[in-house]
């Protein structure tokens, strides 16, 4: 039954249209206002942000702040990137979505609110702020990090580095229908991610991109079972309160090289996601 549904994945993705979306529809696709030839490096310049002080883990990480990605300069190759991702979420049936959605009969918005998590939640700093509004503002533009969706016969649908990325760069916010946990008990989407845990599972929040997502629900998993899953591992998915709400922010762990594929801990929460069969 895996290898069914991934062989039907591949012949969807190599049947999809998307493939040869030409750039009208990419811009489209994704809502893009403006191409510009040559990204603003002077705005995104990583080096002359001096690293400071930030939440989790040790003192080291504490002084650190989220880095903005960096586009490829070509234009050509910024579309390529783009059309994976376009190519990817139509053949799912996917809507592109860099924003939370609340729907009638799901959650509504008033229920994100990060006073309710358990032991309570770090909040996003302002420079950091600055930086995630930095990238929107980017991706808007189609300055996109660099990255591609690849379709893996084995593994799926997978993200690769289509340039270098720098250790705590921010890559992506997790996004998608938002409702509670307590609705998606018996739900068969493989990418539901915990967005505010709760002392009363009844408030506990998760997002479902099913209907609505981005390149962040390609992302794939460690295996936890496996000695060498945890050197995969060369990115995280870390929760942040932004104008008291809970936010999913998708950070570079370590610098990736061009080529490689990305990897996160599905279970860096709750370790209740079953990773023995990753490969």
């Amino acid at each position: 039954l895996l290898l069914l549904f991934f062989f039907s994945n591949f012949w969807r993705l190599s049947a999809c249209p998307g493939l040869g979306l030409s750039q009208q529809k990419i811009l489209h696709f994704f809502r893009i206002e403006k191409q510009n030839d040559r990204t603003e490096k002077s705005e995104l310049n990583q080096e002359s942000r001096k690293p400071r002080r930030r939440r989790p883990l040790t003192v080291k990480k504490r002084k650190r702040r989220l880095l903005p990605f960096v586009p490829s300069e070509d234009p050509d190759q910024r579309l390529k990137q783009l059309g994976t991702l376009a190519s990817a979420l139509t053949a799912l049936g996917i809507n592109y979505s860099d924003d939370l959605i609340y729907v009638p009969g799901m959650a509504p918005r008033s229920a994100n609110q990060s006073e309710f998590e358990k032991g309570g939640m770090q909040v996003l700093l302002k420079e950091d702020l600055e930086t995630v509004e930095q990238c929107r503002a980017m991706r808007k533009r189609g300055e996109c990090p660099p990255l591609v969706v690849v379709f893996d016969p084995l593994e799926g649908y997978t993200v690769e580095a289509d340039g270098p990325i720098k250790d705590f760069t921010f890559l992506a916010e997790y996004t998608g229908d938002v409702d509670y946990l307590k609705n998606r008990e018996n739900d068969d989407c493989d990418s539901i991610m915990t967005l505010l845990l709760s002392e009363d599972p009844s408030k506990t929040l998760v997002i479902c991109p099913d209907k609505y997502g981005n390149l962040s629900r390609f992302i794939s998993g460690i295996n936890n079972h496996n000695r060498y899953g945890k050197k995969k591992q060369n990115c995280k998915c870390v929760r942040y309160s932004i104008d008291g709400e809970c936010r999913v922010l998708l950070v570079a762990t370590r610098d990736i090289a061009k080529g490689e594929r990305l990897y996160y801990d599905y279970n860096g929460y709750e370790h209740e996601y079953p990773t023995h069969h990753f490969l």
